[in-house]
């Protein structure tokens, strides 16, 4: 009886264990999520592959809230263009159909940020980020 209660025991603590391990990645971001912030007061073009952007924007660490970069501290937006790999997948997909003037905020999981290499020092190796971001302007170079 005694043997049954400890084996019952040490089976319950395994389970108990394992499952606290895995609150972590649970916690964790699967999937991109796009929260509009602030709409734009009009909306004649919105962005799309091809347009060249122009974004404030702060990123933080999901985990902790740290933040790791932002364009507000160099007072300079950062310019680029979208669905073109110039960023993270979570930026070419997050940033699609986006109005000038408009605010979202971008939950990244790490396989469409830095994945498994991380962006050493500040962003450790499978961190999901969050980035909160501003769509200055966009100049349309034609379809793609």
């Amino acid at each position: 009886m005694k043997y049954t209660m400890i084996c019952i025991s040490l089976v319950l603590a395994a389970v108990i264990w394992t499952s606290h391990c895995d609150d972590d990645d649970d916690k964790k971001p699967k999937k991109l999520q796009i929260g509009i912030q602030k709409r734009a007061e009009s909306c004649p073009m919105k962005s799309r592959k091809g347009d060249t952007l122009h974004m404030q924007y702060k990123g933080t660490l999901h985990e902790t809230g740290e933040e790791f970069d932002s364009s507000y501290s160099r007072n300079q937006p950062f310019i680029f263009t979208l669905g073109t790999g110039q960023v993270i997948k979570g930026w070419d997909q997050g940033l699609l159909g986006m109005c000038e003037g408009e605010k979202r905020k971008l939950v990244v999981p790490a396989d469409m940020g830095y994945g498994a290499r991380g962006a050493l020092p500040k962003i450790p190796a499978n961190a999901a980020l969050v980035f909160e971001v501003v769509l200055d302007k966009i100049v349309r170079h034609g379809d793609l």
